[in-house]
C-alpha cells in the first residue's frame, strides 16, 4: 500500500483527480460522508484528508509515503522529505506588500508582518535588511494599515485583498505552487511504485503543456 497524505478543500479535490486519472481511483472518497481515511486495495493505494499545513508532518514522519503540500509550507518549514514534483496547482506567489506611500528608509529597522517568519527572515538576510518580525495568524494585511508593521510578506494569489486595503506588492520573492513530497525512507523501500505515481502525473502535466 502507497499512503498518500491529500490537503482537505479544492486543492486536495484537483490533486485526487490527477491520482485517479493516472490509474489509481478510489470511488468512495467521492461519497458524500465524514470519513478521512479511503483505500483501494486493488491498486494498491490508500489516501487520507488532512489539514494542508499539516502534510508535511504525516509524510516527515512516516504516517504518509506521499503528499502534496505547497511550496510556501516546505519553504517555512522545511521538513526532511523529497520533493519529486511541482504539480502546477494552486499557483500563487509569496510577496512583500506595503501601503502605496510606502517608502523604505534603510537606516532604521523595517517592521515586518508574516504569517512565514522563516521566508521573511531567509529573504531579508539576502537582501542584508535589518528586521523586526512580529508573527501574526490572521489578517495581516491591516497590520500596515494601523501602523503595526511597515510591510507584509504574505501569499497572494490575485491581489484583490491587497487592493481593497489599498495596499500593493513591493516585490516578489517567490512563486508557490503544489508539490508532490515523499517519505526518504519510505522512498528507499518503495522507490518503483511512488515514481511510478510521480512519471504518471508528470505525464499529465505534459499533457497539459502540449494542448
Amino acid at each position: 500500500m502507497i499512503n498518500v497524505a491529500l490537503p482537505k478543500g479544492r486543492l486536495g479535490q484537483k490533486v485526487y483527480d490527477m491520482f485517479e486519472k493516472a490509474g489509481y481511483p478510489c470511488p468512495s472518497i467521492k461519497e458524500d460522508n465524514r470519513k478521512l481515511i479511503f483505500e483501494n486495495e486493488e491498486v494498491g493505494v490508500r489516501y487520507f484528508w488532512v489539514k494542508p499545513s499539516d502534510v508535511t508532518i504525516y509524510v516527515e514522519r512516516g504516517a504518509a509515503d506521499i503528499g502534496v503540500a505547497g511550496k510556501d509550507i516546505l519553504l517555512e518549514y522545511e521538513p526532511e522529505v523529497y520533493e519529486l514534483l511541482d504539480l502546477e496547482l494552486g499557483k500563487c506567489r509569496m510577496a512583500v506588500a506595503a501601503k502605496s506611500t510606502f517608502r523604505d528608509n534603510t537606516e532604521r529597522t523595517l517592521k515586518v508582518a508574516t504569517k512565514f517568519p522563516n521566508i521573511a527572515r531567509t529573504y531579508y538576510e539576502r537582501e542584508s535588511r535589518d528586521i523586526d518580525i512580529i508573527k501574526l495568524n490572521g489578517s495581516i494585511e491591516i497590520a500596515p494599515i494601523l501602523g503595526l508593521s511597515d510591510v507584509i510578506v504574505d501569499i497572494v494569489e490575485t491581489g484583490k485583498t491587497l487592493k481593497e486595503n489599498n495596499l500593493e506588492v513591493v516585490k516578489t520573492i517567490v512563486p508557490i505552487s503544489a508539490r508532490l513530497i515523499a517519505n526518504k525512507a519510505g522512498f528507499k523501500f518503495k522507490t518503483a511504485e511512488i515514481e511510478q505515481i510521480r512519471d504518471s502525473l508528470a505525464s499529465q502535466l505534459k499533457e497539459k503543456e502540449e494542448k
